[in-house]
């Protein structure tokens, strides 16, 4: 039997600490935070939980938490409020660049992509007349 929370299918033979963090917009602290709330022991695996045990989990994500498609609209909407309204931060992700300082001039290749060769940069060679 598939644990579907959120959207997601939860690995069966991990713990349910550490399967929760399958769903995007959860991660360890909270996973903790949500098994505390809900009184679920984190070590347990994911196959061994009872129907009532997921019924809580999915209903204190559902009720608390921003997960998956919600959260990534919200994310979305943010990056394109910064854009239009012309801050900094919204120029750097409109230009592909780091957004939080990072230095772009050795490092930054995630962001800015393969490096473009530039041909040309030397001198120019003399010709033998």
């Amino acid at each position: 039997m598939a644990v579907r929370i959120a959207g997601v299918n939860l690995p069966e033979s991990k713990s349910v600490e550490i399967a929760l963090t399958y769903i995007f917009g959860i991660g360890r602290p909270s996973s903790k935070k949500i098994l505390a709330t809900v009184d679920v022991d984190p070590n347990k695996k994911v196959r061994d939980l009872t129907e009532d045990e997921i019924a809580r989990i999915r209903k204190e994500i559902e009720n608390n938490y921003m997960v998956e498609g919600d959260l990534r609209r919200k994310i979305a909407m943010d990056i394109k409020r910064l854009i239009e309204i012309g801050c900094y931060r919204g120029l750097r992700h409109k230009m592909r660049l780091p957004v939080r300082g990072q230095r772009t001039r050795c490092n930054a290749r995630t962001r800015k992509g393969p490096k473009k060769t530039v041909g040309g940069v030397g001198k120019a060679k003399r010709r033998k007349a």
